[in-house]
């Protein structure tokens, strides 16, 4: 998740909580506490799938051998394994 975008998309919403109760109550007063019970009840869920994604991971690594799973491609885990040029020792200089 890119936390940047997750506050912009909080502040957003919550903006959005507080035109709508200032609509339905006429006072700033409430439409600023609903505001910020927005605001918490997003900054909640938002840890709660951070713990969820973390527990997740870890229950699914514990039990799985990494080093018999097939590499995905794009990742970066065994990135120092595989050599960056096939065609090129390190003793060699590069061919112009």
């Amino acid at each position: 998740m890119y936390f940047p975008q997750y506050l912009v998309g909080m502040f957003a919403t919550s903006f959005i909580v507080a035109i709508w109760a200032d609509f339905q109550t006429g006072s700033g007063w409430q439409a600023l506490g609903w505001a910020i019970l927005a605001l918490i009840i997003l900054q909640v869920g938002y840890v709660g799938l951070i713990v969820r994604l973390i527990y997740r991971q870890g229950s699914k690594g514990a039990g799985t051998d990494l080093a018999s799973e097939p590499p995905v491609p794009g990742d970066l885990g065994n990135f120092r394994q595989r050599p960056l040029l096939p065609g090129i020792k390190r003793s060699q200089p590069p061919r112009l």
